[in-house]
């Protein structure tokens, strides 16, 4: 004899559109507790497919269905059901529809389900040769379109989806491919939410991973790269003539007015940690080194307070120890 949640769980299949309303409302609060989450867990086999053919349903079903899966995507043994049902697949083509009206749900259980590494593979398209890559570049062109200052942003979680992929070898691969120009993109994306700011920084730090290999292609990309990543740890000072004419202009314009501060800390110590896996090589010194990096880590280090983003100041500095001192001079601040 069925029980009541397995009676409920059939109800999401119901041809009634008020029944079937009705059941996935009350899915939808189940997933709202620990206890629910796990309760439904145990039958992951039929609700998870219920759920995911109601996203391609009007609004008052799918929105309810999409936060259902969101919340279920939590647990990490139900996101790796979810991947092996090719659930980033549906939500990607749910999402790219005409008129889908659960975009910024369907990017959040994106978000969910790369946190593993068969959702990342999944997303990446890795299996498919002829695919790869493609559903990352329709996200990256619609986080870079959709920036809506002050008003509802459905693409802003897909910075934490960059972030995601950016921690695997081929995600990293992807980004930085010159063909495809998807780092370039994501690195000119200029917002004012925190959560866009922390993303870009993140995505740019995990890609100088590959600073080793992949030297030439980020500094193809310098025009934008520097900027995006000494400008949020270049302080509060008005910079003098004397330092910015030794800078690029996209710098030097910048820092020679007042600014808003870059204020979350995590930001800057991302940046600074990129900055660092790039001066590990001797190109990448001799790159910063020509747009007056140095100067700008010695004002912005004054600046500093905070004990994590001081500690990454010091560690870059210390790379340039023995051709400046530099490293000399920020311990010199410091006490």
């Amino acid at each position: 004899m069925a029980t009541e949640l397995e009676e409920l769980i059939g109800f999401l299949s119901a041809p009634s559109p008020p029944v079937k309303k009705i059941a996935v409302d009350i899915v939808r609060d189940y997933t709202g507790s620990e206890d629910g989450l796990e309760s439904l867990g145990k039958y992951s086999n039929v609700v998870l497919p219920s759920l995911s053919r109601l996203l391609g349903e009007k609004k008052v079903v799918s929105e309810p269905a999409a936060q259902a899966l969101v919340n279920l995507s939590q647990k990490p043994e139900l996101a790796g059901k979810m991947v092996e049902m090719h659930m980033v697949r549906t939500s990607m083509e749910t999402l790219y529809k005409q008129d889908c009206e659960i975009t910024s749900l369907l990017i959040m259980l994106l978000v969910n389900l790369t946190q593993l590494d068969a959702g990342i593979d999944s997303l990446l398209q890795s299996a498919d040769e002829k695919m790869h890559g493609l559903y990352v570049m329709k996200l990256v062109r619609s986080f870079c379109s959709s920036s809506c200052e002050g008003k509802v942003d459905p693409f802003e979680h897909v910075a934490s989806v960059l972030v995601n992929i950016s921690k695997k070898e081929d995600g990293r691969k992807l980004l930085l491919d010159q063909k495809r120009c998807l780092l370039k993109q994501i690195v000119r994306n200029d917002s004012k939410s925190l959560l866009r700011k922390r993303g870009v920084a993140g995505t740019i730090r995990n890609c100088c991973f590959e600073a080793e290999n992949q030297l030439q292609n980020l500094l193809l990309i310098s025009e934008f790269l520097w900027p995006a990543l000494l400008l949020p740890v270049a302080g509060n000072k008005v910079y003098s003539e004397e330092d910015t004419r030794k800078m690029p202009l996209e710098l030097a314009s910048a820092l020679s007015i007042e600014r808003e501060p870059v204020t979350d800390p995590e930001i800057r110590v991302q940046v600074l940690e990129a900055i660092y896996l790039l001066i590990l090589q001797e190109a990448g010194r001799r790159a910063f080194w020509s747009v007056n990096g140095p100067r700008i880590l010695q004002v912005g280090y004054a600046d500093e307070d905070d004990p994590k983003a001081m500690e990454a100041y010091e560690r870059a500095g210390s790379l340039l120890i023995q051709e400046s001192g530099l490293d000399e001079e920020l311990t010199e601040t410091s006490s």
